[in-house]
């Protein structure tokens, strides 16, 4: 049973009649660690990058709105992606199990980086050489667009619903998507000292959730047929801000101050084409497996953001140029347009 499993699991084609340590039917443990570390580096700076992308553009004016104010707005991110977050050095001593093929160590792409590809055999010579498991590819862009749609409604008392939507969106070698729901509330109804000189306070709380999707191994792969076709990683946020702004004629300037709090949790998606009942390990099938072994790098993160922006308002239409910043750059255009 246990060969078996080595057979599916560790080649991408495996020779059969090739003569391997028995040994490493003891370390299919650190073949597991070896999968997961592998996982984290190269999906986690894409989650990283999903939150600032979902974290900016939720409020375009800091101003109290009349009751039932109604808007809808469009909204084109532009995402930066920093050199550092789109490679890693990968070193033969990170591993327990596997190794690289050719040397000891190679910079290798995140799932933001390239598509370079290095092969990554095993240290028991189950894995046959001359079909090395290939390393994924990265979407190999250095920015990414990022559109996805706004709403607001007004319930009067400086309060407002605000409404973020993000359909299935491809991009190479993956997808995203993005939806949240927030509350504003304007406290510079409070204070007269502010309302009278035209500057705004408000603060808002807000919770959205990404699912964001890349290739992991070609469908052809014998880890594809396992159901490890793409890695996808899940993130729930809640985001707290404050933003201030000073009215000029048409123009509002506005400055947001951001915090928030992101799960992340990861799991292995595709079709699982094997119904042998000998392929089920601890009871699981080979997906289910390590999909419980990836919860070992599920984490809870705490971002601090800054976003300046600039609204210039024309009839009812709205139109709003800002940028969010810290330890990525996000910028976002949006056109708002105010129904009622």
């Amino acid at each position: 049973m246990k060969k078996r499993i080595v057979f599916f699991l560790l080649v991408s084609n495996l020779c059969s009649a090739q003569v391997f340590d028995p040994a490493a039917l003891q370390h299919l443990d650190d073949f597991f660690n070896d999968v997961v570390y592998y996982t984290n580096n190269f999906v986690s700076p894409a989650t990283d990058a999903a939150v600032y992308q979902s974290s900016s553009g939720w409020v375009y004016s800091a101003k109290k709105q009349k009751p039932w104010t109604a808007t809808i707005g469009v909204h084109s991110n532009v995402f930066f992606i920093p050199k550092s977050d789109r490679e890693f050095l990968l070193t033969t001593n990170d591993f327990s199990f596997l190794k690289i093929q050719d040397g000891n160590s190679h910079t290798i792409p995140t799932a933001l980086g390239n598509g370079t590809q290095i092969n990554i055999i095993d240290s028991y010579n189950i894995i046959n050489p001359k079909y090395p498991i290939q390393t994924p590819k990265g979407i190999d862009q250095e920015i990414i667009f990022y559109p996805h749609l706004s709403g607001s409604l007004s319930l009067g008392y400086g309060a407002t619903v605000l409404l973020k939507y993000a359909p299935k969106t491809d991009i190479k070698n993956g997808f995203y998507k993005v939806y949240g729901i927030g509350l504003q509330y304007n406290m510079s109804q409070h204070i007269k000292l502010l309302e009278s000189n035209y500057i705004n306070l408000s603060m808002a709380i807000s919770n959205s959730v990404e699912n964001i999707a890349f290739e992991f191994q070609n469908s052809s792969a014998s880890f594809a047929l396992l159901g490890f076709n793409r890695i996808n990683g899940d993130i729930n946020s809640w985001q707290f801000q404050t933003n201030v702004s000073k009215e000029y004629k048409n123009f509002e300037f506005m400055l947001g101050s951001l915090v928030n709090v992101s799960d992340f949790k990861y799991k292995f998606s595709g079709d699982n084409r094997t119904e042998e009942e000998s392929l089920k390990i601890n009871g699981l099938r080979p997906q289910e497996f390590f999909n419980q072994r990836l919860k070992a790098i599920y984490k809870t993160k705490i971002n601090s953001i800054f976003e300046a922006s600039i609204t210039y308002k024309w009839n009812r239409m709205f139109f709003q140029s800002s940028i969010a910043f810290n330890r990525f750059v996000n910028t976002n255009f949006s056109i708002h347009y105010k129904i009622n």
